[in-house]
């Protein structure tokens, strides 16, 4: 294995669930070189993909298809909020999470959506309409949170979203 595709394969070990812009950031590669040499890793079975809005993030073999999930959704900076706000409430309301957040009502839905999509939340409704959240495997979520926090450019680009919200629905 070349030298690149260890470093590659060694960042995704000790950073799983990186996506692959902060990896070709973190090691410095050129664009192009990442790619191959991630190619040549999925093939070989050495490193999975999961591919999650928008975005593919990275994992060394061993963690199954909902693990790789949680991990991504781990990795950004808003989703992990709601994730957290969510284990410590063990139900909130999409209201609580909207204001708790200090997010518009769009953002908190679409984040919630996405963790409904990804089996790590189910929305559930009360008997006035209000929509809340559950994280489906509580202890499995909080285990895997150690494991991870968002990179830089995963915060800033949740607090350009945010300020964007706060200007907009302000």
């Amino acid at each position: 294995m070349s030298d690149a595709r260890k470093q590659i394969r060694q960042h995704v070990d000790t950073h799983p669930g990186v996506h692959f812009n902060e990896l070709v950031r973190t090691l410095d590669v050129a664009t192009g070189q990442a790619q191959y040499h991630i190619d040549r890793l999925l093939d070989a079975d050495r490193l999975d993909a999961e591919r999650l809005r928008g975005r593919t993030h990275y994992f060394t073999t061993g963690y199954d298809a909902w693990e790789r999930r949680v991990i991504a959704l781990l990795r950004r900076e808003t989703a992990r909020e709601v994730i957290v706000r969510a284990l410590d409430a063990e139900r909130i309301s999409a209201t609580e999470l909207t204001e708790e957040l200090d997010v518009a009502r769009s953002t908190v839905s679409w984040h919630v959506s996405t963790l409904v999509e990804a089996g790590v939340a189910e929305k559930e409704y009360d008997a006035q309409g209000r929509a809340h959240v559950r994280i489906t495997r509580p202890d499995e979520v909080r285990a895997l949170l150690s494991e991870v926090s968002p990179s830089l450019p995963d915060k800033l680009v949740d607090r350009f979203t945010r300020l964007v919200d706060a200007s907009f629905y302000g």
